[in-house]
């Protein structure tokens, strides 16, 4: 099955339908950056490849690997939900949709290309310099443009949104607008340098400070996506005002170069503990489709992992052991692969509807997340040993290629599952649109 798309192949226009192509779109670029991902991992047990990529070596297919999964894979699929936010997905701004992804898609590509020139702006997914450095947040702005639009067109409608809702979207757009600004000026090599050794590195208020930025996305994202239940304000509300209390807590702590050392700074980090179940608390007041139950778990089970690891990896003499190793890397893996994967699944297939099924296959499911736990398993490992021997990455060993060997074998996994999806993504565009049916929500007590 041919996993590119005819214009004729794809569904009439209907309100799921831009959420489907947006949804292929990030599969397409998950499916790319895993391969990518998988080749890195393959010149690493065997260097030599090198010589056969010529001017495209792994630093070049880095970068190229990194951005596609950040602004592939994890920004498209949101494409789709602020389409659902803006009423961009019903009436006459249906048939741009394709258009928009498409602009970011193109922006997507000949960044690549770009990249695989050796053109970059040192800084870590700020790597867009040149005429790239134009073209990407250029195609920031028309989705914002377009947004704009749908917004206004949305608001001549006979269902008028409440009050409250009409302000956050319009404060949403305003924040929206900063974007493409703000990495316009992010990229540029004045700003600050790709290496700044004043920076002092993370500490426990920065990492609390982004940490929270994440809660309130997760606070936030439900009101656009699903209805609440009755009866069920209490954890809501003690969740924004724990929310308030760390808020003030954080902005208590300055923004010093202090060690990670002081109880202060990893005693306030582990105070994100508590959203451990007050997460699950939270979700649990909204009506979710059936379909979600399997990915709702997933990425409640990880953003457990990652509020317990991300802690315990910060404590004094731990985060010294692992600083700089591949045991940091594991730990990314659980915010990205494991976390950040699972709740943007679950958001699209709450958006789909009955045409979540793409991605509920128990075989994806499955190889998604055992090449995920292995991954950070191996990793975990290969940090640990790093840590006590400097040299064991550096100079290949027995040890060190098996444990790269099988990264090689979890990547593999993780990339047939994203396969999996895009073929299925695929299927799903090609169906003829069924009318709206009432949404089968999951049975509670």
């Amino acid at each position: 099955m041919s996993l590119f798309l005819r214009t004729e192949d794809l569904l009439p226009e209907g309100e799921a339908v831009p959420v489907a192509q947006a949804a292929w779109h990030g599969l397409f670029w998950l499916v790319v950056a895993n391969a990518v991902g998988m080749m890195l991992a393959a010149l690493l047990l065997f260097p030599a490849g090198n010589r056969i990529l010529g001017e495209w070596t792994y630093g070049r297919w880095m970068m190229v690997h990194l951005n596609l999964e950040l602004y592939g894979w994890t920004s498209m699929p949101l494409l789709g939900f602020l389409f659902k936010v803006y009423g961009a997905d019903r009436g006459a701004t249906v048939q741009w949709c394709r258009a928009v992804l498409w602009v970011w898609s193109a922006a997507l590509g000949a960044g690549a290309l770009s990249w695989l020139s050796g053109y970059s702006s040192g800084k870590l997914f700020l790597d867009w310099s040149g005429s790239m450095r134009i073209f990407f947040p250029g195609a920031l702005f028309v989705l914002w443009l377009f947004l704009l639009i749908a917004f206004v067109a949305n608001r001549n409608r006979k269902k008028k949104a409440s009050l409250w809702a009409t302000a956050a979207r319009i404060c949403g757009l305003v924040v929206l607008l900063a974007v493409p600004f703000t990495i316009y000026m992010a990229s540029s090599p004045t700003i600050y340098p790709a290496v700044n050794p004043d920076s002092g590195g993370p500490t426990g208020a920065s990492q609390l400070e982004s940490s929270l930025a994440i809660v309130v996305i997760l606070l936030v994202l439900p009101f656009g996506i699903a209805r609440r239940k009755a009866g069920r304000s209490r954890a809501m509300a003690f969740s924004w005002i724990v929310l308030l209390a760390e808020s003030v807590l954080c902005a208590a702590l300055g923004r010093a170069d202090v060690s990670h050392h002081r109880p202060s700074q990893y005693l306030s980090l582990g105070s994100l503990l508590v959203w451990m179940p007050l997460i699950p608390a939270y979700y649990s007041a909204f009506a979710w489709h059936a379909n979600t139950r399997r990915w709702r778990l997933a990425f409640l089970w990880w953003w457990a992992a990652l509020v317990v690891t991300g802690w315990i990896l910060f404590l004094p003499g731990i985060l010294d052991h692992f600083k700089f190793t591949d045991g940091l890397v594991g730990h990314s893996f659980v915010a990205m692969a494991g976390f950040t994967s699972s709740y943007l699944i679950f958001v699209v297939v709450q958006l789909l509807g009955e045409g979540g099924w793409i991605f509920n296959r128990a075989r994806s499911f499955f190889f998604w997340h055992f090449g995920v736990i292995a991954y950070v398993v191996l990793m975990t490992a290969a940090g640990w040993f790093e840590g006590s021997d400097p040299a064991f990455t550096i100079i290949p060993g027995a040890l060190r290629n098996l444990l790269y060997a099988l990264r090689l074998f979890a990547g593999a996994l993780m990339f047939l599952a994203s396969l999996d999806w895009l073929a299925d993504a695929t299927e799903l565009l090609r169906q003829p649109a069924e009318a709206p049916a009432a949404i089968p929500l999951e049975k509670t007590a």
